[in-house]
């Protein structure tokens, strides 16, 4: 089994975890970053950064803010089981399209659109894989999703066509970041994302301790007592 001190996850849970790690911000935002300085200064693609950048803040914010009134404050859906978007499949989708995109921009557009779908379908994977690892319920991990899809379609338009010819990216190096990409799950450590969140939001609320998926369903339990 693949071991390391950022990685040892139970057996028969080991694809997953190492699935769902690579949605993690830590890992797939230096990636997007320098995805952008290549746009921006490489490709002359600068608003197409932007917009990309401005789509992606907006989303990360959405779902920061989704967390904070969970943690901080107990605003959630007993209903729906909701707590805040997931994190991971909004970096998820909202980043492995554009990064497929900005590999192949000079390439066919059939090219493109593959390599695109397979980032969704990617992204899709790691959404999934939230609920196994169980770290978010359906609904987080599709709200999830849903934004990082939202943030892609809109980074896109107009993007994948006309296709001018110039000169494309060097095969090797999205070859590279793929076999740079694969191992991040194993030997990166893992951004503190929600402890830090956590730490906020008792900040901000003034509460001693978070709330939790547990408090959510026992107060909606005990409204519908009430109600009987």
């Amino acid at each position: 089994m693949i071991s390391t001190p950022y990685f040892a996850p139970p057996p028969d849970l080991l694809f997953w975890h190492y699935v769902t790690r690579l949605g993690e911000m830590g890992i797939l935002m230096p990636l997007a970053f320098i995805a952008v300085g290549w746009l921006a200064l490489g490709a002359g693609r600068g608003g197409a950064a932007l917009r990309w950048m401005a789509a992606l803040a907006g989303a990360g914010l959405v779902t920061t803010l989704s967390k904070l009134a969970f943690i901080g404050w107990g605003y959630g859906s007993a209903t729906l089981d909701f707590t805040g978007f997931s994190g991971h499949s909004l970096c998820a989708a909202g980043t492995l399209p554009m990064l497929a995109w900005t590999a192949l921009m000079h390439r066919s557009p059939r090219t493109q659109r593959a390599g695109v779908a397979a980032g969704f379908a990617l992204a899709a994977l790691i959404a999934y894989s939230r609920l196994p690892v169980h770290a978010h319920s359906p609904s987080e991990a599709l709200g999830g999703f849903a934004l990082g899809c939202a943030v892609s379609a809109a980074s896109l338009r107009g993007l994948l066509a006309p296709w001018r010819p110039a000169p494309a990216v060097p095969v090797w190096l999205p070859v590279l970041t793929l076999a740079g990409l694969s191992l991040q799950p194993v030997y990166a450590p893992p951004l503190q994302t929600h402890e830090m969140v956590t730490a906020l939001a008792l900040r901000l609320s003034g509460h001693a301790r978070p709330y939790t998926r547990e408090d959510l369903h026992r107060a909606a339990a005990a409204q519908r007592t009430s109600v009987l």
